[in-house]
């Protein structure tokens, strides 16, 4: 159980793990392996459990109409699968993301700091010359 929501960790693929973050799409995976294994963290994957669906009556049940004429007036619909996403954890429990950011310890494999907008994926390229602090607000 994590004290906050910023230092989480759960046991994925039978391993303890300090969570950096959930519902990731495999893109994003990559991302962060590839980070995270060039900064010497043990990198653990998982698949995220499906989404929650709110269990309740059907508005066709409600409405008075019987089930055998609206299931003959509409036609059958699959519902759509969610996509695929994962949880990525790193073996140090102790590992916060947001720590590892602002407290500037994550380096890139061209040995820059990790800015938010690289870790965020928002730039291609981490750049580190002028500090968050002292950028200007678009």
């Amino acid at each position: 159980m994590a004290l906050n929501k910023n230092h989480e960790f759960e046991e994925l693929n039978g391993i303890k793990c300090g969570i950096v973050e959930k519902n990731v799409i495999p893109e994003r995976v990559e991302f962060l392996k590839k980070l995270l294994e060039f900064n010497k963290y043990e990198v653990v994957v998982a698949p995220s459990p499906p989404p929650k669906v709110a269990v309740g009556q059907s508005p066709v049940a409600e409405s008075g109409v019987s089930q055998s004429t609206a299931e003959q007036s509409q036609p059958q619909t699959q519902p759509s699968s969610p996509p695929e996403t994962f949880t990525v954890g790193v073996t140090d429990t102790t590992f916060n993301p947001i720590n590892a950011i602002f407290g500037r310890q994550l380096k890139t494999r061209d040995a820059k700091i990790v800015t938010l907008a690289y870790w965020q994926q928002k730039e291609p390229v981490s750049n580190d010359e002028i500090p968050y602090f002292d950028q200007k607000l678009d």
